[in-house]
């Protein structure tokens, strides 16, 4: 029992890893405990669009666990690629570390969890990864586009970073959120890279 309280309250400390998107209607930033909790209720949401063969079960066990190695490692701005093979060693070890707080016969299936999100190979995981992708996008076309204003993310980032792992996980949901991307570059709410700079593409 000890071990199972001081597990849980390890992860209390994902309540303070600031993401970089606001909170609709706050000027506050979302953090990756509310992340991850949401992105669970948007996928259990979903369900209905999913391929027939997934197992809702693991797909929000998946999106409960894929962020808690940012208790160690900190949020990442999805729109940065450069670095992500070193990124991704140190939350694998920090993800080692925070379940391997709990028995060894209790953190081994939350592992595999993560690391099947990561591997992204089951239908299960890119019907996460969809969820995951979406909902920082879901939160800019309800904040007239913050956090891609904030840090000069063009609409063709948005879509040639989110689009395909979306699309591959759950079209319809694509297919809804590809209209309403395109609706908010009609409405300015993207960001623009001064004339002549590479600037934030290539963050």
């Amino acid at each position: 029992m000890n071990e199972v309280v001081n597990f849980v309250l390890e992860l209390e400390r994902l309540k303070s890893v600031t993401r970089k998107t606001r909170v609709v209607g706050n000027d506050r930033f979302e953090n990756s405990a509310e992340h991850s909790w949401q992105i669970a209720m948007l996928a259990a949401a979903l369900a209905p669009h999913a391929p027939r063969e997934v197992d809702m079960t693991r797909v929000i066990g998946m999106l409960l666990v894929h962020d808690v190695g940012e208790i160690d490692t900190g949020d990442t701005l999805v729109y940065i690629e450069e670095g992500a093979a070193e990124r991704k060693a140190a939350e694998r070890a920090a993800v080692e570390r925070i379940f391997g707080l709990l028995p060894a016969p209790q953190a081994a299936p939350f592992i595999a969890l993560w690391q099947e999100f990561e591997d992204g190979g089951t239908p299960e995981a890119r019907f996460a990864h969809a969820a995951d992708r979406a909902m920082p996008a879901l939160l800019n076309l309800a904040n007239a586009g913050q956090s891609w204003v904030e840090h000069g993310i063009t609409h063709e980032r948005v879509v040639r970073r989110i689009g395909p792992p979306i699309e591959a996980g759950c079209p319809a949901l694509w297919a809804w959120m590809r209209v309403q991307l395109d609706e908010a570059l009609a409405r300015g709410w993207f960001g623009t890279l001064p004339s002549g700079s590479q600037g934030a593409e290539h963050l």
